[in-house]
């Protein structure tokens, strides 16, 4: 469990971007963020995000996911998955043969019509910022994906880009790397980093901000 791992986490890099932020902060936050175009909701826990974000999503929609710590812990993932309102890719994206449908993979993961996920920080300025190894989810998250739904915990309001990026490599990707060990055996890496200032589609990109701690 990734739980057995934090002990390699410096206790004041836990506190400092593990805890919920304040209701000021997040009211500068989320206002920052509308300010910039992107759509804010509040939960107050993860049954309630649950239900916010499966209200967003117009039944028979496409919807994608990356791998998210996020999704799972809110229920969202087994209810896209079995309700039977949408069509979610990511399964049916692991069963295609990646050698010879290699081509068909990239175009359905890139341009869902509805795409869900998290991110690793989030400014009071109104910036969001995701860290990827391999990429898939940041495409979707820039333009590809009609639509963007984000769930992020409280704990992940940054002050800044710079506070933001320190919270990515010193909290967020060593916890990441601690899973994809127990996961799928291997290391992860901060191969990419999205920052979106801005969003120019009105309603494209919607924050829920969960006062929970959810996700890395």
């Amino acid at each position: 469990m990734i739980s057995e791992l934090r002990p390699n986490l410096d206790r004041s890099i836990s506190r400092r971007f593990g805890r919920l932020s304040d209701e000021a902060r997040v009211s500068r936050a989320a206002a920052a963020l509308e300010a910039n175009g992107i759509g804010v909701l509040r939960a107050a826990d993860a049954a309630e995000a649950k239900r916010i974000v499966l209200g967003l999503i117009p039944d028979g929609s496409q919807v994608y996911h990356g791998a998210s710590q996020t999704l799972e812990a809110t229920g969202i993932i087994e209810a896209l998955e079995t309700s039977g309102r949408y069509e979610p890719l990511r399964p049916q994206i692991w069963g295609m043969d990646r050698k010879t449908q290699g081509d068909e993979i990239r175009r359905l993961s890139s341009a869902p019509d509805v795409m869900l996920g998290s991110v690793h920080a989030v400014t009071e300025t109104g910036s969001l910022m995701a860290a990827s190894m391999g990429g898939s989810q940041l495409g979707p998250y820039v333009s590809g994906a009609g639509r963007v739904i984000l769930v992020v915990g409280t704990q992940k309001i940054v002050s800044d880009l710079e506070e933001g990026l320190e919270r990515i490599n010193e909290y967020s990707f060593p916890l990441e790397d601690a899973r994809a060990q127990v996961a799928y055996g291997i290391h992860s890496a901060v191969n990419k980093i999205l920052i979106i200032n801005r969003e120019i589609d009105p309603g494209r990109i919607t924050v829920v901000f969960v006062d929970e701690v959810l996700g890395f």
